[in-house]
C-alpha cells in the first residue's frame, strides 16, 4: 500500500476523503499490477510507466480521471480541456461513485490506452498503444 497516497487522502476533508478512500479501494482491487504513487501532487495509478487512472482535489469535488477516457465511449465522462485524450467525472460524495461503472472504465483503461509516457520524446505527438 503506497503510504503517500495513504496521507494525501488523509489530507482531505469529509466527504471529499470518504470519496478518495473508495475510490482508491476500487481502483487498487481492479488494477492490481498497477503502480501507484503521487505524481504532480496527485494519486495516480500506472501500467508500465504510462498513467491510466488518477483523482485530484478540485474547489468542487473530486474529480476522478482517465488519460485515455475520451476514447471510452462512456457518456458519464466528460471531455478534458487540452489536446489530450483525458475525460473525467467530478463526485461530491461517496454515494456517488457507480461501482459497475467505475469497473468497466478501469477495464476500459488497460484495453485503451495512449502513450503518455513517451509524450515529451515524440514531441507533444500521441499515439495509441492499443
Amino acid at each position: 500500500m503506497n503510504t503517500s497516497i495513504n496521507a494525501f487522502n488523509e489530507s482531505q476533508d469529509e466527504p471529499e476523503r470518504e470519496i478518495c478512500e473508495l475510490l482508491r479501494k476500487l481502483i487498487d482491487k481492479e488494477l492490481p499490477e498497477a503502480e501507484s504513487k503521487i505524481w504532480h501532487a496527485h494519486p495516480v495509478w500506472f501500467l508500465e510507466g504510462n498513467p491510466i487512472v488518477g483523482y485530484s482535489k478540485l474547489k468542487t469535488g473530486i474529480r476522478l480521471m482517465f488519460w485515455s477516457g475520451l476514447d471510452f465511449g462512456e457518456e458519464k465522462l466528460q471531455p478534458g480541456t487540452g489536446k489530450f485524450k483525458d475525460a473525467s467525472i467530478l463526485y461530491t460524495s461517496a454515494e456517488q461513485v457507480d461501482k459497475v461503472d467505475l469497473n468497466r472504465w478501469l477495464y476500459k483503461s488497460t484495453q485503451i490506452q495512449w502513450d503518455y509516457k513517451n509524450l515529451i520524446k515524440r514531441k507533444g505527438k500521441l499515439v495509441k498503444l492499443n
